[in-house]
């Protein structure tokens, strides 16, 4: 019974925590079913007495909702595709091909970590207008193209690759590139799902680059056109909450469906290299 005691507790606390963190989601939810003023009554309800979908056909109807969510997924499923075929090769090269100045290089790269994000951004979009970038998906994807973090998480469990494997292919006469593709992607599969989910989720919620980039409304994606739904309809709280439920569902969706393999390679990372 003594050593159940501190088990239980432990888990109580667990539960506890989960149910704090869940239990804003699930009002935000319960509230976007609510008909409109509902929720501004005082004591706020916790469940919806007459449950409706009119915000969300409002906001599909009336407010271009399809269409900000088709844009959140075109940039944030390119940024993370072309981000993992970029951030794989660099980590690779920097954990196993032998080229002058790597370390030097790296720990460079590292240094950048440092350096805010809001500190690049003047002189990132005035790279991006000279690409003639702005108002577009690319000026959108560009910051996501390789990231210092990526880079660094794909190099320190590509160093957990032996070495022996690689050059076993080398004198069987694979080329470089098919050892690449063929062999070492393949091993980095857990690191890669947990990158594509950091990468995903990170575009998918990012508001103040696509804010600056976008000057098109149409091409607005979810949380930048969230905001400007806030402006408008700022007393509307059941709207609002319908339109956070959409941005935040289908992120939630996707981790949930891939949390074992984030989890895996993450586990993995923490032992290796």
């Amino acid at each position: 019974m003594k050593r159940r005691g501190p088990a239980i507790i432990v888990n109580l606390l667990l539960v506890i925590g989960a149910v704090l963190t869940a239990f804003p989601l699930l009002w935000m939810l319960s509230v976007s079913f609510m008909p409109t003023g509902a929720a501004s009554t005082y004591p706020p309800p916790l469940f919806p007495a007459a449950p409706t979908l009119d915000n969300y056909r409002e906001l599909f109807a009336n407010h271009n909702a399809g269409r900000y969510m088709l844009n959140s997924a075109i940039v944030a499923s390119l940024a993370t595709l072309i981000a993992l075929v970029l951030n794989t090769m660099a980590g690779y090269a920097f954990a196993k091909l032998r080229f002058k100045g790597r370390e030097r290089i790296f720990q460079t790269l590292l240094g950048a970590l440092v350096i805010p994000a809001q500190v690049t951004m003047i002189p990132l979009f005035a790279l991006v207008k000279e690409m003639g970038l702005i108002s577009t998906y690319g000026g959108v994807i560009v910051p996501s193209l390789a990231s210092v973090f990526g880079i660094f998480l794909i190099r320190q469990y590509a160093l957990s690759l032996p070495d022996e494997l690689l050059e076993a292919a080398r004198i069987d006469g694979a080329s470089e590139g098919r050892i690449f593709w063929s062999l070492v992607v393949p091993l980095l599969q857990p690191i890669l799902v947990t990158l594509a989910i950091l990468t995903f989720l990170a575009t998918w919620n990012d508001f103040m680059w696509p804010l600056i980039v976008l000057t098109d409304q149409k091409l607005h994606t979810l949380p930048v056109a969230l905001a400007g739904l806030s402006r408008e309809h700022v007393q509307d709280n059941e709207l609002m909450m319908a339109g956070s439920v959409i941005t935040v569902l289908p992120v939630l969706a996707l981790f949930l469906a891939l949390q074992r393999y984030y989890i895996a390679g993450i586990l993995a990372g923490s032992v290796k290299g």
